[in-house]
């Protein structure tokens, strides 16, 4: 019964299909002999005109004439912002508090013992905000001093320049001589084949930046190891506890962990060492 409404529906379907298909052929074979009979040159009824082919006209580029000193100006400064730009990343990590803040909460997490806890998108945020808290200070004063006036064409860029360092310098000698890391400063100078400076104003701005950076990186390993002790010892206290009691084959860290993060937890570490960071760039 199936086979035979199947052989139905395929027979109706193919009689739909030979009575359009008939006149479309018909259609088809009729249309060459129109085309023939037509004169060459006569359109066809119906049909409109074909329309003309569009003109496409030639367009000249011109380029900046580099023989103009003004042109050359324009192209050095913009060649010079994009600089600027690329090198944000790179600026914020040598003349700010970056350095230190993020150094030492990477070492608060090997501390911890959670290797990706927190994740670095994490402290990475943390760090910038941080960072922007500190010199917010400092960099009010390079508005105030030099990006302003020279947006409103009171100093050239040179001047700007070099009044918007005095702020950053500043701030830069003032962590290096807080914590007696003068020396730095002679090896760069000393490298540079410079004699040494007497004041803070002899020293160039190429050999102050490495210094300082050099100075953050010994202040932040300095504070890294003070925040390790305390885990080390609950390391070492789980460790002779297991021994003692013969689980010589269950990882100490293992054990170890939940105490840390509850320590951490109890003595609101991540507040301590928050408030130990931004006050270790005041004053």
């Amino acid at each position: 019964m199936k086979s035979w409404w199947t052989a139905c529906v395929v027979a109706m379907l193919a009689v739909i299909a030979i009575t359009f298909a008939v006149p479309a052929v018909a259609e088809a074979q009729q249309l060459p002999a129109a085309k023939a009979q037509q004169k060459p040159g006569a359109e066809a009824p119906g049909l409109a005109a074909p329309a003309p082919a569009p003109t496409t006209q030639a367009t000249s580029i011109q380029l900046p004439d580099l023989t103009s000193r003004g042109n050359i100006g324009s192209t050095i400064q913009f060649v010079a912002i994009l600089s600027v730009v690329s090198l944000a990343p790179a600026i914020l990590l040598m003349v700010t508090s970056f350095t230190r803040i993020m150094i030492v909460l990477s070492l608060v997490r090997q501390a911890l013992g959670a290797q990706q806890l927190p994740p670095n998108q994490v402290l990475v945020g943390l760090s910038m905000f941080m960072t922007f808290l500190v010199m917010a200070p400092t960099w009010q004063r390079v508005n105030s001093e030099a990006l302003q006036p020279y947006l409103n064409n009171q100093l050239d860029a040179k001047q700007a320049l070099d009044k918007g360092l005095v702020p950053v310098r500043e701030f830069m000698t003032r962590q290096i001589e807080r914590y007696g890391n003068e020396a730095d400063v002679d090896v760069f100078t000393d490298a540079a084949k410079l004699p040494r400076a007497r004041t803070w104003n002899d020293v160039p701005t190429t050999a102050l930046i490495p210094a300082f950076m050099l100075s953050e990186l010994k202040v932040a390993f300095t504070m890294g190891f003070k925040i390790f002790l305390p885990f080390v010892l609950i390391d070492l206290v789980v460790s002779m506890l297991l021994v003692s009691a013969g689980m010589m084959m269950m990882p100490p860290v293992l054990v170890s962990l939940p105490f840390k993060l509850l320590m951490f937890v109890l003595v609101d570490g991540w507040r301590l060492i928050t408030a130990g960071l931004i006050g270790s760039f005041v004053g």
